[in-house]
């Protein structure tokens, strides 16, 4: 599973897997029934904490995109409801509306906030190609 950790980020670690799983299964790039990563292997992966991990998961199975299966895993919900992908999407929204209040607030005009984050997708996607 394909995950990235901005380490000098205003969103917290936990925030950036939790969106990051969440939009993987609402892309279907996560399938209803596919097992994720143990908390002890997705831990070593990004080298965070396996409690970070763990709170991650626990928010997202109470979220209902993850179930958690005691002795097999923890995997994607075979039927997720909308509302949690609503949920997370409303999420990106507002941290979007953050970031968007750090660039007035150092004195950026909307077009050049919009063509920091034109360029920070070009950036993101030429990594994801490097990567595949």
């Amino acid at each position: 599973m394909l995950l990235r950790i901005e380490k000098g980020s205003a969103v917290p670690i936990s925030r950036q897997i939790t969106g990051q799983i969440a939009m993987l299964c609402a892309s279907g790039k996560l399938e209803p029934g596919e097992r994720l990563p143990s908390v002890r292997e997705l831990a070593r992966e990004l080298a965070v904490n396996q409690n970070t991990i763990l709170r991650v998961y626990e928010r997202l199975v109470s979220d209902g995109l993850l179930e958690m299966r005691h002795g097999q895993g923890t995997f994607v919900a075979k039927d997720a409801p909308e509302s949690s992908l609503a949920v997370h999407r409303e999420r990106l929204v507002e941290e979007l509306r953050q970031l968007a209040r750090q660039g007035i607030s150092l004195g950026l005009s909307a077009d050049q906030i919009h063509e920091l984050l034109a360029k920070a997708l070009e950036q993101l996607q030429k990594d994801v190609r490097c990567e595949i």
